[in-house]
């Protein structure tokens, strides 16, 4: 599938189901089809050059990564069949998220409109006039970065197995060493870009891909896929949220953060 329009952004399910019309620049992808039989209204991530397969180790980023290899598309994005991005939240959300501190979820939820009301919130998601409108002035999009309880490193050796990090350091030191400093940076303080979420002009996309997956492919030579069982087997996307935080620290890129609608009624 070619897509030679101007703006995309594609929304990546892990099921072909809760279809849900975003707008006419979102693009449905099933994640980890794998050959499975089409279902209308969803492109698949198993089409050309792919890493479909390998899906429940990869997450979205097998999405990510079909995107990569097999559009065109001028300026690429990427979101979850529940987390759209906006560039609107009324003064009552703003409200309400004062109430989030007594119930101790403000770090959970910041940054992050949580709501039921799929008709109110359709008409607010990012569409294209905002999208162009801000890459007019900034290199790239991304979700208003997540508030941890830790640091980086602590929190992901809290939920991952630490020796992950350890493995992704030296990974960097062989393969793009002037990362280090950016590297050790992230992993001391509390901020991340969560979701693997973005809107990228095509230079910025094709740059980060090419620079995140070779540090992903390597890390997956070195440590057999099968060492990660249940909720750990999306290891490498859990890896891309903290590289791509790296990513835009080393850079310096000129960024837009946007708060991000989360559907609970398209949840799993």
């Amino acid at each position: 599938m070619q897509l030679n329009n101007n703006i995309k952004i594609f929304s990546f399910f892990y099921q072909p189901v809760h279809s849900f019309d975003a707008g006419d620049i979102y693009v449905p992808v099933w994640a980890g089809k794998q050959g499975a039989p089409k279902v209308k209204g969803f492109t698949g991530d198993d089409s050309g050059e792919n890493i479909s397969a390998k899906n429940k180790y990869y997450s979205e980023l097998s999405g990510i990564y079909w995107v990569w290899k097999n559009t065109q598309t001028e300026i690429v994005g990427s979101c979850h069949y529940r987390r759209y991005f906006t560039t609107k939240e009324p003064l009552i959300y703003r409200i309400k998220r004062l109430l989030y501190f007594p119930a101790n979820l403000w770090k959970k939820r910041f940054g992050l409109i949580y709501t039921a009301n799929t008709t109110y919130w359709r008409k607010h998601i990012l569409n294209e006039n905002d999208a162009l409108t801000i890459l007019d002035k900034y290199d790239a999009i991304f979700p208003v970065r997540r508030k941890l309880r830790q640091t980086i490193k602590q929190h992901y050796s809290k939920y991952h197995s630490a020796d992950d990090l350890i493995l992704l350091e030296k990974i960097l030191k062989e393969k793009s060493p002037e990362y280090i400093p950016a590297f050790k940076k992230v992993l001391n303080q509390n901020r991340l870009f969560a979701n693997n979420m973005f809107v990228l002009k095509r230079d910025v996309f094709e740059e980060l891909m090419e620079w995140l997956f070779g540090i992903l492919f390597i890390f997956e030579e070195r440590v057999p896929n099968e060492n990660y069982k249940g909720y750990q087997e999306r290891i490498f996307g859990f890896l891309s949220e903290r590289l791509i935080t790296v990513w835009i620290e080393h850079k310096k890129l000129k960024y837009k953060e946007l708060p991000l609608i989360y559907f609970k009624k398209l949840k799993k």
